[in-house]
């Protein structure tokens, strides 16, 4: 088994850089609050060079450094960080796991295991899996070190001791001798177990493994000799598993509250877009939207955002979006965001070899969910039969192209076509000259002329027991004059004429 670790060092300042890309390059430090007495989580390298460290004040760093950009710390942006360096494992492997969050030296760093078995294939080396997995998770964002071993604690142990952007493999006969080059910091063992071997003069793996295993438990406990197994490699680590689900959620803290439609728009597309970012790393589509709203007044407005079919669109869903919004505004200001979509793999078409080739699904799906935004959810998809008496209804389902192909059966030479009844929903008012109680003149949108033929009436009634759904309709088949053949309709309760369908 192959394993590759991909390794954020400084996870809350590359969380702030991935939701505010402007700040790159700039002097910056994620402070643990608000207000000047707040400690830094984390500093990058340009606040480090004019002497701000990890641990100062904000006041005291602002001292050091009067640019420096001071962002609060958001448990929000971190968990969607760490879902996204999954994504990125999970666009190059079939199977990967998050490492567990740590207490000690390492807690900033974020890294994610990727199965690295069989790569060859479609890498053509490890080198190259190891190159892509780095670059997947740079496009997401996050600039991150990858080393590949036979096991997690290898793996993770060397991409500790590389620096961003770098890439190590290590073949299984090469594995103890690096490990044993290692300084004892990067096992990040716990403060009494630290103290007691610095004590003992030991400062590298290999002088810990130098000294008796049993002694050792003796004295310092069962952690240095989970110590020394880290060190040897020999950690029993669980296999990676495959994804169970394809939900991805991103959120935002916001420092403000916002109570306006444009700011709360500009706060969402940058979510959006960081989301659709990750659907197409693992190359689905957004399926559905959840919007979930944190309101200043102590409540929660969530919300769900149907598609006609999957995109990744970032214009069609934004628009879809905010549409929401506008039709139904927050009853109060916005402390928090959080977007969760669900991820479904793009439809692949099949082509048919007796019929011309339709358009793409991934094309279609675009379609589909511009007209939605358009023209509303209710009005997209297709119709079906209801389980009503009344004739005129029908229903919206969602589309499917799947279920809509179908192959027309041959038809016998000596059968004359049949026509096709278009219905015209709604039905198009239609001013109608009676003679013997029969239509001899139409005058409407759709026909107009005098009735060469007319067949009915035929006469549907129903929902006698309710006003509001009791109807009475006679039909009639007619052909005017101007060669259209329609189908009219009296309403008993109206007292008005309708075109109801066209016959093509």
């Amino acid at each position: 088994m192959r394993v590759a670790c991909c390794r954020v060092p400084d996870l809350p300042l590359a969380a702030e850089l991935r939701a505010h890309p402007e700040l790159a390059g700039k002097p910056l430090a994620v402070a643990s609050g608000p207000g000047p007495r707040a400690e830094l989580v984390a500093v990058s390298e340009q606040a480090a060079a004019r002497g701000v460290r990890r641990l100062n004040s904000v006041a005291h760093a602002r001292t050091l450094c009067a640019e420096l950009q001071v962002c609060v710390a958001s448990p929000a942006l971190e968990r969607a960080a760490r879902q996204a360096l999954l994504d990125a494992a999970l666009s190059v492997s079939p199977r990967a796991a998050l490492a567990q969050l740590t207490s000690g030296s390492f807690a900033a760093e974020g890294c994610v295991f990727a199965d690295a078995t069989g790569v060859e294939t479609l890498f053509r080396s490890e080198h190259g899996f190891a190159t892509a997995l780095a670059e997947r998770a740079r496009r997401l964002g996050l600039p991150a070190a990858v080393a590949l071993a036979s096991s997690r604690s290898p793996a993770q142990l060397a991409a500790r001791r590389l620096g961003v952007g770098e890439v190590l493999v290590l073949a299984p006969d090469q594995e103890r001798d690096f490990l044993a080059r290692l300084p004892l910091d990067l096992l990040d063992p716990d403060d009494g177990v630290a103290e007691t071997l610095t004590r003992f003069g030991v400062r590298s793996v290999k002088e810990l493994l130098a000294l008796p295993r049993r002694a050792l438990g003796t004295r310092l406990g069962p952690r240095v000799l989970e110590l020394v197994a880290l060190a040897r490699g020999e950690a029993q680590d669980p296999p990676l598993p495959s994804p169970a689900a394809s939900r991805l959620v991103e959120a935002a803290d916001l420092e403000y509250s916002v109570d306006q439609l444009e700011p709360l728009g500009f706060v969402l597309q940058g979510l959006l877009s960081r989301l659709v970012a990750r659907l197409e790393a693992r190359r689905l589509a957004c399926a559905s939207l959840s919007l979930t709203l944190e309101l200043d007044a102590g409540g929660r407005d969530a919300r769900r955002v149907g598609l006609a079919a999957p995109t990744r669109d970032l214009r069609v869903l934004m628009r879809l979006l905010l549409r929401a919004l506008e039709a139904r505004p927050p009853g109060a200001a916005v402390l928090a965001a959080a977007l969760e979509a669900e991820g479904k793999p793009l439809r692949q078409g099949q082509l048919d070899l007796f019929r011309p080739a339709g358009p793409a699904a991934a094309e279609l799906g675009r379609t589909l969910a511009e007209l939605q935004a358009l023209c509303g959810e209710e009005r997209i998809g297709s119709p079906h039969c209801v389980d009503d008496h009344r004739p005129h209804l029908f229903g919206m389902q969602n589309f499917d192209p799947e279920k809509s192909r179908s192959f027309a059966p041959e038809r016998p030479g000596n059968v004359p076509p049949t026509l096709a009844t278009r219905a015209l929903r709604p039905p198009v008012a239609a001013e109608v000259r009676v003679q013997a109680g029969l239509p001899s003149r139409v005058r409407s949108a759709v026909a107009n002329g005098a009735v060469l033929h007319v067949a009915g009436p035929w006469r549907t009634t129903g929902g006698w027991w309710s006003p509001e759904r009791r109807f009475a309709f006679d039909y009639f088949d007619v052909q005017t004059s101007d060669g259209t053949l329609s189908r009219l309709r009296f309403d008993h309760t109206r007292r008005c004429w309708d075109v109801d369908a066209v016959y093509d």
